[in-house]
This record gives structure tokens, sequence and C-alpha cells, in this order.
């Protein structure tokens, strides 16, 4: 394929592998599109897909995704630790080989509009796709979360770019996007005091002073006892997870608690990993040439 796009659409469903099987077979159905991973989470109740392929037929994988969650996931009934407002939450397109962020611009505006017009649900862009400057920031669009949203999207100030404004009887809102390569990236505490996370949350994530393209929020795992520090890395090159996870790991401290382990959720750039590696092993003058499996690809 001459042009790779990414796809990332996060669907409010984790626990229920038989709604989140059927979803996954809509992608697989369409020719030139390869899944290449999923990632449930039954305390967030979510899961976080990954597909890329040719755009046209990313486009149609997205939709017909969309159209699936639309189908299968009730949010009067969804409760999970991540903000969410609609059955499909979020599908951001991110540009791999071939293709530019504004050719995903496009793309987002395009399945947005169609996602309205034919599933009748509210649609807001956001990131690169932004259509003004206070919906680029996911946290900004799902303020209020689902619940909230139900009152206010008629407000001036709420009202969908696409679609009318008012929410899905059952699939909520849905939220657009064109942006580039992401790490979800999560630090476990030992300690189930979700303050303590938030408050190191605060600490690290860009809107309150903290690390460049970094969001944070800080949750509850059910499943585990334990809080949670669940990061997006907007631009791992300027903020890399290495330098994350030791600012978390020395605000952790201020609190009296430790990191018991981190996740990785979804895909990530090999570079993102190499990065964290070499600065914790302290490598000098290392290529990238040197790494055995890439080596013997070429």
């Amino acid at each position: 394929m001459d042009r790779i796009v990414e796809c990332v659409p996060n669907f409010s469903e984790g626990r229920d592998m038989r709604v989140i099987e059927s979803i996954l077979e809509e992608i697989r159905s369409v020719h030139d599109v390869v899944l290449l991973d999923h990632a449930p989470d039954q305390s967030h109740n979510r899961v976080v897909v990954t597909f890329a392929g040719e755009p046209a037929a990313v486009e149609e994988a997205a939709f017909r995704a969309a159209k699936k969650a639309s189908e299968l996931v009730d949010m009067e009934k969804h409760h999970g630790e991540h903000p969410r407002i609609g059955a499909t939450d979020v599908v951001p397109f991110v540009p791999v080989r071939g293709a530019t962020i504004a050719d995903c611009v496009e793309m987002a505006r395009r399945v947005g509009a169609r996602i309205a017009a034919e599933l009748n649900i509210p649609v807001y862009l956001y990131a690169e796709a932004a259509s003004r400057p206070d919906r680029r920031r996911l946290p900004d669009i799902r303020r209020g979360e689902y619940e909230g949203l139900k009152s206010t999207i008629g407000e001036p100030e709420r009202r969908p770019d696409f679609g009318e404004p008012r929410m899905h009887p059952s699939a909520g809102a849905t939220v657009v996007g064109a942006r580039r390569f992401l790490v979800a990236f999560n630090a476990n505490l030992n300690t189930p005091d979700v303050k303590v996370a938030s408050a190191i949350a605060k600490a690290v994530r860009e809107s309150s002073g903290g690390l460049v393209s970094v969001q944070a929020k800080g949750v509850f795992i059910k499943e585990k006892n334990l809080a949670q520090v669940t990061m997006n890395l907007l631009d791992h090159e300027r903020t890399p997870m290495h330098r994350v996870l030791e600012m978390v790991r020395a605000e952790a401290r201020r609190h009296g608690v430790e990191i018991v382990g981190t996740e990785i959720i979804g895909l990530l750039p090999l570079s993102a990993l190499l990065n964290s590696a070499l600065w914790y092993l302290q490598v000098d003058g290392f290529s990238i040439n040197q790494v055995l499996d890439l080596a013997i690809q070429k």
C-alpha cells in the first residue's frame, strides 16, 4: 500500500467480549484494512482498537465499527472509570506513510459528517480537525461526560459540529479527529486512594503546569484495588515516556506511595520504547542499525 493511515477508535465496552468481537468483525470485513490490536479494559469499561490501511478503506471500517457500536452499546447502562460521551467515544486518524495530517483532517470531517447523517449521532471534531480552538483537547469536549452532555448539548457553545444538538438515545455522541502518534501510558500506585493519583496527575499534566503534551487523570482500578495515573502522551518525542515516569515517581514519593507497575495501551512507535530504554541504560553513541530485528528486515 502506497498510502497508510492508522485509526485508533475507543469504544465504551470493555467487558462483554461478544460485543467487542462484533465490532472487530466489522473492521475485518473491509478489504485493504489490517486489524493490528485491541485492548479491552474492564475497569475503564472501554476497548482501544488499532487498525490501518488505505485511507478510503480505513474510513469505511471506522464508520462500520461506529455503526455496530451504536447498535450494541447502550450508554444509559454504561459505567466505567474512563471519561466518555458515547458508544464510539473517539475516532482519531493518524498519518503513517504517504499521507499527511491534512489528509487525516479531511477523513475525519467526512467520517464525522457520515456518522451524524446516517446514524443520527452528534459528532464533535477535535485535535487537528477541530473547528475551533476550545475543541482541540478531548477533555474539553468530554466535560461533564455522557450524563452532563445530555443536558448541555443544546447550549450554543456545546452544539456539535455535525448533527442535531441532541444525544442519540443510546449511543450518545462521538468525537472524530486527526492527530499524530499518541502513547497511552498508565502508572499503577500501591494505594487505593484516588485523591493521591489525582494530585499526581495534576502535577504531571500540561494543563495544570506540568509536562508539555501530557494529559493525565487519577482513577481507581477496582480489579486491582489500586489507584492509577492514566495518561496520554500526545508527543512522545517532546516529552518521552521515561521523563513522564520519573516525574510520576517523584510526585508519588512526595505522597508516600510508590509505582508498582505501568501499562501501555494499544500500539506505539518503536522509537518511544528505544528512547526510554537507552535513557535508563545510559547508552552512548547508539545507532538504530544495532537493533537486530530491524537489521534482519532490511
